[in-house]
């Protein structure tokens, strides 16, 4: 499972950013983009999400 960020709900609130305890994810253009290969699927930005945003795949 990895966390999939919607591109099209994604606000750049950085919520997300700043909650993973991997540092997974990171902003470009404005918009949260998660490394699969660090995520670790605790889920804690889906959680954190305020547009729902994020999702596990």
């Amino acid at each position: 499972m990895v966390a999939i960020v919607d591109k099209e709900k994604c606000t750049g609130c950085e919520n997300c950013v700043d909650i993973c305890p991997s540092a997974a994810i990171t902003m470009q253009d404005d918009l949260a983009v998660v490394d699969a290969d660090a995520c670790v699927d605790c889920e804690s930005c889906v959680d954190e999400c305020p547009v729902e945003a994020i999702h596990m795949e």
